[in-house]
C-alpha cells in the first residue's frame, strides 16, 4: 500500500486523541480502496451501467 504521507495525517487529525488501532487500519485501508478505485476511472477500467447489470444478473441466474 503506497499512501502519500500528507494523506495519513489529514486521517489523524480527523480521529480522537485516543483511538483503536484497528480503526486506523480501517481508514487506512479504505483511503486505499478508494485510491485504487480513483486510478481505475483515470485509466478508463469502468463499466457501462448496462454491463454492471448483465455481470450481476449473470451470477445471480442459475
Amino acid at each position: 500500500m503506497n499512501v502519500a504521507k500528507v494523506k495519513i495525517e489529514n486521517i489523524l487529525e480527523k480521529l480522537p486523541a485516543t483511538i483503536d488501532v484497528e480503526n486506523f487500519i480501517y481508514q487506512l485501508y479504505l483511503l486505499e480502496k478508494i485510491e485504487e478505485g480513483e486510478n481505475d476511472i483515470r485509466e478508463g477500467k469502468v463499466l457501462s451501467h448496462q454491463q454492471a447489470i448483465e455481470r450481476i444478473s449473470g451470477k445471480w441466474q442459475s
